[in-house]
């Protein structure tokens, strides 16, 4: 008869390893049961690789591109549902069936079926989301499992929530802020392209009947004109081409690291690109540490939600000097990416033990700003983009009228 090894939570609340010799898995989990235990995950004797975690079962053939398939809008709406049917004193596995039978996107409904499998055999919670890593943030898993251990599930799902819509917040100001940029450069490079293709090919056409040289800009807006209509499916195809390298060359760690590097060396946008990361950092923390997560293992979950990745970098050298025995603001200090207000806030929280509150308010010094500097950024972009544009568009419409100056002369 084979031999398992199970991770079993036994009735008086501890969690050991124990051998068992039965014919199938089932069995197993039939004589624990028998005993008031359960069954957190289970393998074969003799099988390398440590314990063979749930989800390499139950989340078998669930699709490969969960990530997209779940919108971060319908995730934090089940996580609203689900923290409104706690509070009702629902069972957990009971709010998820009710919230199972409303699910209408196909490839959430089967990943919280899983989830739902999972728990029914014994597994965590917050282990049950864990095993699909791909589809939900780390920090939402480990978030669990703090309130897990200390019964505030309900709680810790809401400080969850407050977080992802503080930086959603924050990112919805950043996007509302480029809007109008984004707007008047479009409109501005469709004009040229008019003018390009359609205008000034038929004012080239007018002028050729007159004969005579015409001025040098003319000429060179002329040739390019010239040159765009003529070779216009080349020129789509090659920037088509282009922007796909670049995506892919972006998806790329090294890519996105150099990326994220230059970004940051870009005058203004990068100060606020990095205000926004240690916002995002700051923000995960506290959340983490308010669930009641270790620091060490808080400081490096948090440092995978920052969203630049030269920022990221500077944050994960904390976590050895942290382990180590170092002050978090010493840490922090250390790393020259938080300003002196900030390493001060962090350095009362540690002292009074209200870390967490400190943290959410180096995250709210960080949010206003960038909000400050969005308005400052969106002052100086639209008078630079007006003159730029302008500036060409200006170019273009002289370079159609300079002949009409040189044909009076000639007619004179």
């Amino acid at each position: 008869m084979p031999a398992w090894v199970a991770r079993v939570g036994t009735p008086d609340g501890a969690v050991t390893t124990r051998t068992y010799e039965a014919a199938d898995e089932r069995a197993v989990r039939a004589e624990v049961s028998k005993h008031g235990g359960r069954v957190f995950s289970i393998r074969l004797a003799g099988e390398s690789g440590g314990l063979l975690r749930p989800a390499a079962v139950l989340g078998a053939g669930l699709p490969s591109r969960r990530r997209r398939s779940v919108k971060l809008e319908e995730f934090l709406v089940f996580n609203q549902e689900l923290v409104a049917l706690l509070k009702a004193g629902l069972p957990i596995v009971s709010g998820l069936e009710i919230l199972l039978e409303r699910q209408q996107n196909p490839a959430f409904k089967r990943i919280l079926s899983d989830v739902k499998e999972q728990l029914v055999s014994g597994v965590a919670l917050s282990d049950a989301f864990l095993s699909h890593g791909e589809t939900f943030p780390r920090l939402y898993a480990t978030s669990l499992k703090a309130g897990e251990r200390s019964g505030e599930v309900e709680k810790v799902l809401r400080r969850y929530l407050a977080y992802q819509k503080m930086i959603g917040a924050v990112r919805r100001k950043v996007v509302s802020a480029l809007v109008y940029p984004t707007v008047l450069t479009a409109l501005s490079v469709g004009l040229i392209v008019i003018l390009m293709t359609y205008v000034i090919p038929r004012f080239t056409e007018f002028y050729s009947g007159f004969g005579g040289d015409m001025p040098l800009l003319t000429r060179v807006v002329v040739g390019t004109a010239t040159f765009l209509k003529g070779n216009l499916a080349v020129v789509a195809v090659t920037t088509a081409a282009l922007v796909a390298l670049f995506l892919r060359w972006k998806a790329t760690p090294a890519g996105r690291r150099s990326l994220d590097g230059l970004l940051l060396r870009i005058p203004l946008v990068g100060k606020t690109l990095h205000q926004f990361a240690l916002s995002q950092f700051a923000r995960a923390l506290a959340t983490l540490v308010g669930a009641g997560t270790p620091l060490v293992s808080a400081l490096e979950i948090s440092s995978g939600s920052v969203s630049n990745r030269r920022v990221a970098e500077a944050v994960e050298a904390v976590v050895p000097k942290v382990r180590e025995g170092a002050e978090l603001w010493r840490s922090l200090e250390a790393t020259g990416q938080f300003t002196s207000l900030a390493v001060e806030m962090v350095k009362v929280g540690e002292a009074t033990g209200a870390l967490e509150e400190m943290l959410t308010n180096v995250a709210e010094f960080y949010d206003e700003s960038i909000e400050a500097m969005l308005q400052r950024l969106i002052n100086l972009i639209e008078p630079v983009i007006l003159v730029v544009m302008g500036g060409v568009i200006a170019t273009i419409l002289l370079s159609v009228y300079l002949p009409m100056f040189t044909i009076i002369q000639n007619i004179k």
